[in-house]
């Protein structure tokens, strides 16, 4: 296979499976990883796919299914995100480590961490949750480190992820670009959402933190599937038939109800 016939076909590969890493693209084609990169920065050039942190995406999805800078979801459903906040602090025993991560949702949690609650082990990657959590010394808190995502705010890549894999957790809180209940999470983010993948099978639980707005939503890929999710807390704009859907799977669904801090429990 000369270069061209490589090219083309890392673009055809990328398109049909959405993202993939340097390394994944230098087994398949049997070369170099420095030459994968050669030819990743000659086809971003022609605008044949979009270069991320530690890999490369399609550039022939549409512009939703892309992250979206970190600055411009803080505004979006903000008002759901601080009462699914408020319930997910609920869900917090004193002494446990949790993780939280990059999200939005749980940049909310960490603001209600830090004025609240005492004694936690939190361990994060997002500079921004760290930045909250540490305007008190109530609680310990760890970030791992990594290569800094200016697009996320976080902390993300090998460093990163071989960090996540010494550490347990006993609650790890997540959010999501999209869920669909009968399947799964989905990112459009391939540097943090390695990461995610690699908390849950650290954390004895796993609590997602989902607005309505994220129901039946699918972005590039699928990160976790529903069987890994042990609890959903949402808002009041959640479809009866969508949280139906969670609860047949043996979810626990809480529902936020915007102006309360309590919630039902499906």
């Amino acid at each position: 296979m000369n270069q061209h016939e490589r090219q083309v076909a890392i673009v055809n590969r990328v398109d049909a499976v959405g993202t993939s890493s340097y390394q994944e693209l230098a087994r398949l084609y049997g070369v170099s990883e420095m030459t994968i990169r050669r030819d990743v920065d000659k086809l971003a050039q022609r605008g044949g796919l979009i270069k991320t942190l530690g890999g490369v995406q399609t550039a022939r999805a549409p512009k939703e299914l892309y992250e979206s800078a970190v600055q411009k979801r803080l505004t979006v459903q903000r008002h759901e995100k601080q009462q699914i906040a408020l319930q997910a602090l609920e869900q917090i025993q004193p002494q446990q480590t949790i993780f939280l991560d990059g999200s939005t949702t749980c940049l909310m949690l960490a603001r209600q961490l830090a004025g609240q609650m005492r004694g936690l082990t939190i361990v994060c990657h997002s500079a921004l949750a760290c930045l909250e959590l540490g305007r008190t010394q109530d609680n310990t808190v760890l970030c791992l480190g990594g290569q800094f995502d200016p697009s996320s705010a976080c902390f993300v890549g090998p460093v990163a992820e071989e960090a996540a894999r010494r550490l347990f957790f006993d609650v790890a809180f997540l959010s999501t670009k999209g869920l669909l209940p009968d399947e799964g999470t989905f990112e459009s983010s391939m540097a943090t959402f390695r990461i995610k993948q690699i908390v849950v099978e650290q954390a004895a639980r796993v609590v997602l933190l989902v607005d309505h707005s994220k129901f039946n939503q699918r972005a590039l890929c699928k990160v976790l599937d529903i069987t890994q999710i042990d609890e959903v807390i949402t808002d009041a704009g959640a479809a009866a038939g969508d949280i139906a859907k969670l609860e047949q799977r043996g979810l626990t669904v809480r529902v936020a109800r915007l102006g309360a801090h309590a919630a039902q429990t499906r």
